[in-house]
């Protein structure tokens, strides 16, 4: 499958950068309304070094991050947000179902459920083999014209 969108093309929509930069390329992408991401989990990740040494597991907030870079590319892709900056601005009904190891291939998928003005709900679920490792709800917040790089 040729991704919609590459690592380097997702850097050109979110500020984010290593050691906390979690996307690989974008499977699918509906602007305003859905996202298929993919995260490659390797052992080379930083935060392997700390959690846990001899027992790798992917932190489940790192999980959460990934998936709000993922809502961040969908929400920036969206004509009235091009150019600015999302924010996350509350996470609610966090799930961790299964534990997110190296070698793990981690799809996340990110859909919006209501936008009002620059604020925003969205349904968010990670998978690694087809089975949910992880969900949540997000209230995303979109701030002003992004800084420039």
């Amino acid at each position: 499958m040729t991704p919609v969108l590459t690592a380097v093309e997702v850097m050109e929509i979110i500020p984010n950068r290593y050691p906390i930069y979690y996307i690989d390329y974008v499977d699918e992408l509906e602007p305003g309304k859905r996202i298929l991401a993919t995260k490659n989990v390797t052992i080379n990740e930083e935060f392997f070094n700390g959690h846990f040494p001899g027992n790798p597991v992917m932190p489940g907030v790192l999980i959460l991050e990934a998936l709000a870079q993922a809502g961040s590319v969908l929400i920036l892709k969206t004509d009235e947000f091009i150019g600015k900056t999302a924010y996350i601005g509350g996470i609610d009904k966090a799930k961790f179902r299964q534990k997110v190891v190296p070698g793990n291939v981690l799809k996340l998928e990110f859909i919006i459920t209501k936008v009002k003005g620059q604020v925003g709900t969205a349904d968010a679920n990670a998978y690694v083999d087809g089975k949910k490792v992880a969900e949540c709800q997000f209230t995303f917040i979109v701030g002003q014209e992004a800084q420039q790089k």
